[in-house]
């Protein structure tokens, strides 16, 4: 088949163009290179199922003749990272709105699949501070702080494409998938946007402190992009997945500061550990939440999905892809 992915050139849409091109379909690639990079799909210009077109999905004249020749929609466009929303948020809601606007409407006018990526933020802040709050299942309430707060407008956007999707499919019958990723990480992902995996990962091998946001109490899960990926696969080759909002992930739970404990251990790096305040690296009114799990039965239940690659296969996998090669080796 033939798999329109828009934001294709960045971290997760470069292993999807991988794991699809390997399985014989060809690969449309739109971005604006914005936050992906060329870097990423480099391996694959040469590949004649592969192609790559420079643009956004908001040029609705570009994007549509993409769709037209696409049998998938795989939209994974989006603003990328807390810093980069906490910096420009006209951009990050023009871009998640008006984007997945086009993206779903000209799907719904050519009656094209299509898999929405969401994100694990629009289940919003949670309330409970002691980290005892129970995972996150696909149904459950969401909780968004004041609109003075930009740090929410992520969030609230990326609900806004679910609601357009879910009218869609209700309503025009529009064939969709809508995915929320948690933490997803893995070789190729930056720290440039605030992702803390690979910037952790690069401060130890630096030999520099690495830098805590916040007391460093709060827990994340972070999943392998190889398994995500799987997943996003075998998600589109389920036809009861059609219509249906999944949390994809891992529901291996660590707290921020065990997580540059861990990095610097693994990397048998020297540095030390830092805790800066939020107010001093996003602004002053920054709020984040405590803990973030998610229910993943979901998604075993409609793939038979189980994570196969723990956090320390997914730590060192990134810390390889950043070590930097010994001169003698080259």
């Amino acid at each position: 088949m033939k798999y329109l992915i828009t934001g294709g050139a960045g971290f997760i849409g470069s292993h999807l163009s991988d794991n699809l091109i390997k399985q014989g379909h060809e690969v449309l690639v739109l971005d604006t290179l914005e936050t992906g990079s060329i870097g990423n799909i480099a391996h694959l210009l040469s590949n004649k199922r592969f192609s790559f077109i420079e643009g956004s999905v908001l040029d609705c004249d570009t994007l549509e003749s993409l769709v037209v020749e696409a049998d998938w929609v795989v939209h994974l466009a989006a603003v990328v990272g807390v810093k980069r929303v906490m910096e420009q948020p006209v951009e990050t809601i023009t871009i998640n709105v008006q984007g997945s606007q086009n993206v779903l409407e000209l799907c719904s006018t050519h009656r094209k699949r299509i898999f929405l990526a969401s994100t694990s933020e629009v289940y919003g802040k949670t309330m409970d501070n002691n980290s005892h709050i129970p995972a996150l299942s696909e149904d459950d309430d969401v909780t968004f702080g004041s609109t003075k707060r930009r740090r929410w407008a992520y969030g609230c956007t990326k609900a806004l494409d679910e609601f357009l999707a879910r009218a869609c499919f209700e309503e025009k019958g529009l064939q969709v998938i809508i995915s929320r990723f948690f933490n997803i990480v893995g070789p190729r992902q930056t720290g440039c946007y605030g992702m803390v995996v690979p910037r952790f990962v690069q401060q130890a091998l630096d030999g520099v402190p690495l830098v805590v946001h916040g007391d460093g109490k709060q827990s994340r899960c972070f999943g392998h992009v190889s398994d995500a990926v799987e997943a996003v696969v075998r998600l589109m080759e389920q036809p009861a997945a059609l219509g249906q909002v999944v949390n994809i992930g891992t529901d291996e739970s660590i707290t921020i500061n065990d997580l540059a404990q861990r990095i610097i251990k693994l990397t048998r790096s020297a540095s030390s550990m830092i805790h800066v305040a939020y107010k001093d690296v996003y602004g002053p009114g920054y709020e984040d939440m405590r803990t973030r799990k998610p229910d993943l039965s979901r998604l075993e239940n409609l793939i038979g999905y189980v994570p196969r690659r723990t956090l320390d296969d997914t730590l060192r996998d990134v810390i390889a892809y950043y070590k930097p090669v010994p001169a003698w080796t080259a």
